[in-house]
């Protein structure tokens, strides 16, 4: 078990990519809090990966409101009195082309993915430099290395939390703290929903293994890293997309 002993907090943790995280840890050994906009949702999920592992606790927080998340890292501690593992994986998208772009649609999702992360991050760091430990995962995108049509706030997101995890391994590599980032492509989560089927299919297409991926199959990148077995992997940004970018 590559997490056992260890505390993580996985935001946007009700669904897709951070339920299947969510999963994997407690599969691996970790206590887990779940963070999530939703309740209602966080309850689902808590019930659904109940039998998987220890829980610690669901949290309903707006990651773009830092004094929620203080409340939060404050009661973990109080609890654990550590935390090793923070996912940044929450994440919203509003797109359109940058002539019809609205400053509400762009604010939003700066707001959540690049400052959210940042918050979030904040929130934790004063745990994990008492400890001289800690592990923090950005959830960017290929989006966020390459861009995308209709997609310019979120690709500026994605392209700021790779900057994140560059400048955090420098200044906090000393410390005993590693940062990287996952770079998803396409995979099967409810965001992918809104997409017509007939450009999913052209979207699947341009990836050399022909099918989308599975949300458990990104998780399991986030466990190794997390893990002590990628002790020495600081600073790095790993795509997990299939080969769509060869």
């Amino acid at each position: 078990m590559k997490l056992k002993g260890k505390v993580a907090v996985i935001t946007g943790a009700a669904q897709g990519i951070g339920y299947a995280t969510a999963r994997k840890f407690l599969e691996e050994g970790a206590a887990v809090a779940l963070a999530d906009l939703s309740l209602d949702a966080l309850q689902a999920a808590r019930s659904s990966l109940k039998p998987n592992g220890e829980i610690v606790e669901t949290f309903s927080v707006d990651v773009t409101r830092r004094e929620q998340l203080d409340e939060m890292v404050g009661q973990l501690r109080e609890r654990l009195g550590r935390i090793d593992i923070l996912v940044n994986n929450a994440g919203i998208t509003l797109d359109a082309r940058i002539q019809n772009m609205t400053e509400e649609q762009f604010d939003r999702v700066i707001d959540v993915n690049l400052k959210g992360t940042y918050n979030s991050s904040k929130a934790v760091l004063g745990a994990m430099l008492e400890q001289g430990s800690g592990v923090i995962l950005n959830a960017s995108s290929v989006v966020g290395l390459y861009g995308n049509f209709g997609q310019t706030n979120y690709a500026a997101s994605k392209f700021g939390v790779i900057g994140f995890v560059k400048t955090w391994a420098r200044e906090l590599g000393p410390k005993g703290i590693r940062c990287n980032a996952v770079c998803p492509g396409f995979i099967a989560t409810p965001i992918l929903e809104t997409i017509p089927q007939r450009v999913l299919s052209q979207l699947t297409e341009r990836v050399p293994m022909r099918r989308l991926g599975r949300p458990e199959e990104v998780a399991n990148v986030y466990a190794f890293l997390a893990s002590d077995e990628a002790s020495y992997i600081n600073g790095a940004v790993i795509e997990v997309a299939g080969g769509l970018t060869v």
